[in-house]
């Protein structure tokens, strides 16, 4: 009996499959004619709106008196009746020359020549043919592949005078061609009725513009208006069903090809199923005796499977910590592990059938009653609660509440588990009081705090991270660190690099680093100094790196202030005595290397001391401003002039030739004077008197240059006052260089040079 099964079983199974096969086949043909016929319609649309375009212009170029004078033509010619649209490309008007005499894509007419084509040397030979199809060829204006189409126009007389040209762009046909999913190797071809392939569509623009003529395919083609057979490909000799028709009245063929793989793939995979179905069921037929036998054995050791998994699952439930129970729907218990003893002091045996109101007692059994019933709807419950166990010993726990479904969803009781959590209460509770303590000590600390992962993304900024990058917390989150807190150099400092990102690539700490932090919004500079350390987990593996950043801004300013105010005057912001002995020493040190001179012109002003006691101290402080301002005016910029204290003052002029150019340098101090100084509003009359020493005539440092400049002021002073004197040696009286009463005007700049001659 088996074996008959599976004979008529077989035979059935094959004159099923010949008849899908023929019934796929005769779909597929008729599917692709109607197709072939639905797309040579649309393509003889966009043919015939052409063509009747070129005709329109062939008429209006033939009514012409000369229509070989591109004048006329370009006069004469409309294109306002021409067919416009994506797919055609622009009209063209070709001479006898195949020279462009009008153009209906520019007001100026395109250059360019086309009479090496083949349609306009066909329509020059024969100007009555009509219209003519070129070869596909890319376009000499636009560079896209098109499929031209021509009409010749003649003179009155008849003479050949030129052609209209227009075309369709090939990646319109294959567009239109597009739109057909004809499954693999399959496609849509369009020909000439000559054999030259136009488009074959999807395989690409290579094979445009070669000729199948002479095949066994393009014969039947040419032969027939309209047809369909099975045939290899001339190309790639693959078997396919072609459908074709001739289109219209154009010299163009059409046709859709069907891989014969595609038309059969989806009966071969129902000839798959259904065999494989048919063998299945013949193997079946003959296995089934031998199952029923089977069947048996296997129910038997699956039985004895049965009660050794439960009893493994009763010796788990009964060794895990939680308190596990099944209960049915009216909260009877089925089933409880041994922890129900520890907790509630109950055993599992005189558990079983036990209510759950008598368990857990009146008043927390209502307490629960409300989640329970939820449960009983389909919820799951989950949540946490505290409870008292047997011994009196409070345990926080998770309880959880999961519906026992049955068939059609309904709920046949509860299984109920109890997990202590108590340990890790207690952690988290101590975890959060460390964190708090933590979060409390980084917003209180005076320094700036930041924290990021180790992608280098910012988690934590502290307030006075906050007030020195302009960034707030939620918005720095996730941020690049280097954006957040970017740590610029010094005027004068290198790049800093990035000291997080260094700090975990290293896995070391990072020393302090002195720079710069710019804020945000404001653009406030801070200077500061960074140090970096890597966070590292317990196994050791880094997991992003804080930065420590002290504001040192007023530090650093203070010290500037300080060292400012080492080197320089405090009233009248010259340099002091330090400054100018360390610029006196270079200036020596230069002049013995290039033979030069340096001049030390030691002035003290005359009258300062009424004017401090007559108008106050205040007013002198102004003088002393005022004269400073005079002498900087008068002196190169590599010059020095420096306040000795009170009302003296020292200047250094470095590089010169000789006592001839300190005594013009001298002689234009004189000058300054001459001018009153306004003083609160009072005109007031100063003079100045000065001593000049020379390196390396008059000493061989500073301390001797300046003793012996002051030694020439005292006498220039004691000589009368208003006037200068320079020091001629030990023993020697100062000799008068330029005095108040013969100055003559000074031709000479600001810094003398060593031209100047003009002396006392």
């Amino acid at each position: 009996m088996a074996l008959l099964l599976s004979l008529g079983i077989g035979a059935l199974s094959a004159r099923t499959l010949w008849t899908l096969r023929n019934d796929e086949w005769n779909y597929a043909l008729q599917a692709n004619a109607n197709l072939v016929n639905t797309l040579s319609q649309s393509l003889q649309w966009t043919l015939d709106a052409v063509d009747q375009s070129l005709q329109g212009v062939v008429q209006d170029l033939e009514r012409l008196p000369d229509p070989t004078r591109a004048e006329q033509v370009r006069k004469q010619v409309q294109f306002d009746g021409i067919v416009r649209m994506q797919a055609v490309g622009d009209l063209l008007v070709l001479n006898a020359q195949g020279d462009i005499v009008a153009d209906s894509g520019a007001a100026v007419p395109r250059k360019a020549n086309f009479a090496d084509r083949d349609y306009f040397r066909s329509l020059k030979e024969n100007p009555n043919q009509g219209l003519v199809v070129g070869l596909p060829v890319p376009s000499r204006l636009t560079s896209l592949n098109s499929l031209p189409l021509a009409r010749a126009y003649r003179t009155r007389e008849g003479a050949f005078a030129g052609v209209v040209i227009s075309g369709v762009r090939l990646s319109h046909i294959n567009e239109l061609f597009a739109s057909v999913d004809l499954g693999d190797n399959s496609g849509v071809n369009l020909f000439r009725a000559d054999g030259i392939v136009i488009s074959r569509f999807p395989y690409g623009d290579m094979d445009v513009g070669k000729s199948l003529a002479g095949s066994s395919n393009m014969q039947r083609f040419q032969r027939e208006r309209e047809g369909a057979f099975v045939g290899i490909a001339e190309i790639d000799k693959v078997e396919r069903a072609y459908s074709f028709v001739h289109v219209g009245r154009f010299p163009l063929i059409l046709n859709v090809a069907q891989a014969k793989f595609t038309i059969e793939k989806k009966w071969t995979q129902s000839a798959w199923g259904l065999g494989v179905f048919t063998l299945l069921l013949m193997i079946f037929s003959v296995a089934l005796a031998t199952l029923f036998t089977r069947e048996l054995q296997r129910r038997q050791a699956v039985s004895a499977q049965l009660l050794r998994a439960e009893r493994d699952m009763s010796t788990i439930l009964h060794s895990i910590p939680s308190v596990v129970g099944s209960w049915d729907a009216d909260l009877t218990n089925r089933f409880g592990n041994q922890s129900h003893q520890d907790w509630f002091g109950v055993p599992p045996e005189k558990l079983r059938g036990m209510p759950m109101r008598e368990l857990l007692g009146e008043q927390r059994f209502a307490f629960v009653e409300p989640l329970l019933r939820r449960a009983l709807n389909g919820e799951p419950q989950v949540f946490e609660t505290t409870l008292n166990d047997s011994l009196g010993v409070e345990r926080h726990v998770i309880v959880s509440f999961t519906p026992e479904r049955g068939d059609g969803d309904q709920v046949l009781g509860l299984f109920i588990q109890l997990t202590d959590i108590t340990d890790r209460k207690h952690m988290e509770e101590q975890l959060f009081e460390e964190k708090e303590l933590m979060r409390l000590t980084l917003q209180s600390i005076g320094d700036a705090v930041v924290c990021c992962n180790a992608a280098g993304q910012v988690t934590y900024l502290n307030p006075v991270a906050q007030r020195l990058t302009g960034w707030q917390g939620f918005d720095a989150a996730g941020c690049d660190v280097d954006d957040v807190v970017r740590l610029l150099p010094d005027e004068a400092g290198a790049d800093l690099g990035s000291p997080l990102r260094t700090a975990m690539q290293m896995d070391r700490p990072i020393v302090s680093t002195r720079g710069v932090v710019e804020h945000r919004t404001t653009g406030q500079r801070f200077d500061v100094e960074l140090s970096a350390s890597p966070i590292a987990d317990r196994h050791g593996h880094v997991t992003g790196a804080v930065a420590v950043l002290r504001d040192v801004t007023q530090a650093v300013a203070m010290a500037a202030r300080m060292a400012r105010l080492a080197h320089y005057d405090a009233l009248t912001d010259l340099p002091n005595r330090v400054l100018l002995q360390d610029r006196a020493q270079q200036a020596i040190a230069q002049a013995q290397r290039d033979g030069k001179h340096v001049a030390v012109l030691y002035l003290d002003l005359d009258g300062f001391k009424q004017v401090n006691d007559v108008m106050g101290h205040e007013v002198g402080d102004q003088l002393l401003v005022q004269w400073a301002q005079r002498l900087q005016a008068v002196v190169r910029q590599t010059d020095t002039v420096c306040r000795q204290g009170g009302d003296e003052f020292v200047l250094l002029l470095p590089g010169i030739g000789g006592a001839q150019q300190a005594c013009v340098v001298a002689r234009k101090i004189l000058q300054q004077c001459e001018a009153p100084f306004m003083l609160h509003g009072v005109s007031v009359p100063v003079g100045v008197s000065g001593g000049i020493s020379l390196f390396p005539e008059h000493g061989q440092n500073l301390d001797e240059l300046t003793r012996h400049a002051d030694a020439a002021m005292y006498a220039a002073k004691q000589a009368g006052r208003n006037q200068v004197r320079l020091y001629e040696g030990p023993g020697q009286p100062p000799r008068l260089v330029v005095e108040k009463s013969s100055l003559e005007p000074v031709t000479a700049g600001a810094g003398a040079t060593e031209t100047d001659s003009t002396a006392t």
